[in-house]
């Protein structure tokens, strides 16, 4: 593709698509390759800069990769961040050693010397970053400066501003680095003088154009949830390859109260989509009785999905893929996108788990893309607003809010309780400052009063929280009479309920869904 662009050079980090994101973020085109590809990089692709992610490997063990070459020969401005400031250190000839402190989480940066990559970065002399690290930079190569240090990293900021190269030990692309994005800004446009090129409209007529090249005149089904995700990949589809999509909406018993006839009454009778509808509730729990394992859940729900789906294939003629609404979150807890040594945090229903005798090829557009990436797209696709500022909805469905067994009781109770939580926040305003709020019911039976009879009943779980993208997230914080008031409600309309909880715990250490 002829423009110009930041190459990411992904070493595993589970933030490499968040540098990504920052940087289309400010009108920057960027491209993530895994650091074994390499070689396949030349001085004719319109490269502007590179940043180096950071990686889960150690620079001290003689195993861990290597910086190639090729690299330093392109002679564009670099970027590294943690591991990649490290890597880049010691190929340039400095010295990396495991710290007797290891830093994780907020730390205070102290600002040292000026330089074009901390240009309005330090409003003080200090200022707060995120660092995820136990190696150090011990020993900066010839020719760098240190540009900050914080207590536990000497050489925090480095820089060699003949060639441009940076080294940052800390993470600029999570929010929780103050002014990250400022440092991120500089790289890009004061450093390597790259053109905004990059923005939500250009980001549909690719996409479309890439499902019309990888399709042609072939037929899709596309796994429809009237979520966001789903919503937008039918619609990109649609415009695409028009009368060669068919969407199939399998009603797994475990979605939200009524949300069925919502989808039917949106995609069959007003966007006019072709439209099949499955009611498989009763599979779907039968599947699903006397399994309480997180994981076994999630993998019976995934292939009976795709089973259902390879069913209903067979039956339309021409038809070669199937299209999920997947995301870039969805991917990276459950394996690294570019095949780099990152960690798996769970399994995700739309994530791998294909069996290799479907016939079926995937298609899914949205991977590389981030939740608010997504709700921009819509914009361009004339989403309806109810639809674009839904909260986010897990494959899986409720069998994630529900530890343990899953019962047809346990999902009735647990529909009527977030449906109060929902409406309650919508009626309140509250709806739209969260990114995503849900109540679950724990596998926990807790004795009551009510009137002056005695009560043994479940405990409602309500969790709603802030985030930017899903990677990281924190509680709402709501004030106390709300929560009182939903709690009232909530125990005096669902019977099966006696007690209601908050939970008030961050992403990391939790993830958002409890399963």
């Amino acid at each position: 593709m002829n423009r110009e662009k930041i190459i990411i050079i992904d070493f595993g980090s589970q933030f490499t698509q968040l540098i990504a994101r920052k940087v289309r973020e400010l009108g920057a085109y960027s491209e993530i390759i895994n650091f074994t590809k390499i070689k396949k990089l030349n001085k004719n692709q319109f490269i502007k800069g590179i940043i180096l992610s950071g990686g889960p490997q150690t620079v001290t063990d003689k195993k861990t990769s290597k910086l190639d070459n090729k690299i330093l020969n392109l002679k564009v401005p670099i970027l590294g961040i943690c591991y990649g400031h490290q890597i880049l250190s010691k190929k340039l000839g400095g010295k990396v050693k495991t710290s007797k402190k290891r830093e994780f989480g907020r730390a205070f940066l102290k600002s040292i010397l000026k330089s074009p990559i901390t240009k309005n970065f330090f409003i003080t002399k200090k200022t707060s970053v995120w660092m995820s690290h136990q190696d150090i930079v011990s020993v900066i190569p010839k020719d760098f400066k240190r540009i900050a240090s914080s207590t536990n990293s000497k050489f925090a900021i480095i820089s060699n501003e003949i060639k441009k190269y940076y080294g940052i030990q800390f993470h600029p692309e999570v929010s929780h680095t103050k002014n990250g994005k400022i440092l991120i800004k500089n790289f890009l446009f004061n450093i390597c003088k790259i053109k905004r090129t990059w923005n939500a409209k250009q980001q549909k007529e690719i996409l479309i154009s890439n499902i019309k090249k990888k399709v042609q005149n072939h037929k899709v089904i596309c796994a429809l949830s009237g979520g966001v995700d789903s919503s937008v990949v039918a619609l990109l589809l649609k415009k695409a390859i028009k009368n060669n999509l068919i969407c199939i909406f399998i009603n797994t018993g475990l979605l939200r109260k009524n949300e069925e006839k919502e989808v039917i009454n949106t995609f069959k009778r007003k966007f006019k989509i072709k439209f099949i509808y499955v009611d498989a509730s009763n599979i779907f729990l039968k599947k699903l009785k006397k399994i309480s394992d997180p994981e076994i859940k999630r993998k019976i729900i995934g292939k009976l999905f795709i089973h259902l789906f390879e069913k209903y294939a067979k039956k339309i003629k021409n038809v070669k893929f199937l299209a999920q609404g997947t995301l870039y979150p969805d991917l990276i807890e459950s394996k690294t996108v570019t095949g780099s040594p990152s960690s798996k945090i769970k399994s995700h229903h739309n994530v791998g788990g294909l069996p290799r005798r479907m016939k079926l090829n995937l298609i899914e557009p949205l991977k590389d893309l981030f939740k608010d990436e997504v709700r921009k797209l819509g914009i361009q696709l004339s989403l309806s607003k109810d639809i674009l500022y839904r909260h986010p909805f897990p494959g899986p469905g409720l069998a994630i809010r529900i530890p343990g067994e899953v019962t047809e009781q346990k999902i009735k109770i647990l529909q009527d309780a977030d449906s109060i939580f929902i409406n309650e926040l919508k009626r309140t305003n509250y709806y739209s400052k969260i990114w995503q709020a849900y109540a679950a019911l724990l596998p926990v039976k807790t004795v009551g009063v009510m009137g002056d009879s005695r009560t043994y009943e479940y405990i409602c779980l309500l969790r709603a929280i802030t985030s930017e993208d899903g990677m990281t997230a924190d509680f709402f914080n709501f004030d106390k009479n709300f929560l009182q008031k939903i709690s009232n409600k909530i125990i005096n309309s669902v019977k099966g309920i006696n007690r209601v909880v908050y939970d008030i715990t961050s992403k990391p250490p939790s993830t958002i869904e409890l399963e």
